[in-house]
């Protein structure tokens, strides 16, 4: 398997939840693992790099895999699975895990909350193309889905991330594990096929003690952002588009869409 398809209808499964504010990520038990040990990791969702482990469930996901220098495996498992990739990691050099959930929906009970989130997201002006649109200021939906990855060296570590299709991404320039990072960490934001401009990229990085650092970058005009690295710190990046639902998401009664892309790795 080479790479994902760029998914341009989403068939919904969706599944009330109170976490859409909330990140979905992957943890991996050890961001560098020898050859033929274990490469594991865990999905979370929670906030502030703390939250519930979520078991392997085949229907809460519609891809899931390790590509290594551009081939893919599938993760696999046994509904219930803990962590949820559990594999030997046969491939050295550096492994990008990518995972897609199925759509989800939360329903906003108020403006305020809503509010809050685009705040905290930096989507700008939302308010204006609401009630443009003649939307309620109450009770309306939105369908989410998460495009998460995780860089985990296997061996030596070498190699690159690459694009795996995903709908929006972010993509490593830098390899944590085998890059000079006294420049910092370079990635780049992506959404379908284009670069995703002045863009708003959110930082957390975990130290070897637990404590946590939350910082903000913006992307350039090629959609590039530069991250200051600690060494021993465990990095997640988290970036969000939010858009108007298509007519496919709008069918179930949404009114808009967020899609969330989410990166984790660790500076040595």
């Amino acid at each position: 398997m080479r790479m994902f398809a760029l998914v341009s209808t989403l068939m919904l499964t969706t599944t009330a939840t109170t976490l859409s504010a909330h990140e979905l990520w992957l943890e991996p038990l050890d961001y560098q693992v020898e050859q033929s040990g274990q490469l594991q990791a865990q999905i979370k969702n929670g906030q502030d790099f703390e939250g519930n482990t979520l078991p392997y469930i085949d229907r809460r996901f519609r891809h899931f895999i390790v590509f290594q220098d551009g081939d893919g495996i599938k993760v696999t498992g046994r509904n219930g699975d803990v962590p949820a990739l559990n594999m030997t990691a046969n491939r050295t050099g550096l492994n990008v895990v990518a995972y897609q959930s199925t759509p989800a929906t939360i329903t906003y009970e108020n403006w305020e909350k809503f509010q809050t989130f685009i705040d905290h997201k930096d989507f700008g002006d939302v308010r204006s193309e609401h009630d443009a649109r003649g939307l309620p200021d109450a009770d309306f939906t939105e369908t989410y889905v998460r495009y998460s990855k995780s860089l985990i060296a296997v061996g030596d570590g070498a190699g690159a991330d690459l694009r795996v299709g995903l709908e929006t991404e972010l993509v490593a320039l830098t390899n944590p594990y085998t890059d000079d990072l006294t420049d910092g960490f370079q990635v780049q934001l992506f959404y379908g096929e284009n670069v995703r401009a002045d863009e708003q990229i959110e930082v957390f990085a975990k130290a070897a003690d637990d404590t946590l650092e939350v910082t903000y970058v913006r992307t350039n005009a090629e959609g590039i952002a530069t991250i200051p690295m600690q060494s021993g710190t465990a990095y997640q990046l988290d970036a969000v588009v939010l858009r108007p639902a298509g007519e496919a998401v709008a069918s179930q009664g949404s009114v808009y869409e967020t899609l969330w892309a989410n990166m984790t790795f660790m500076a040595p």
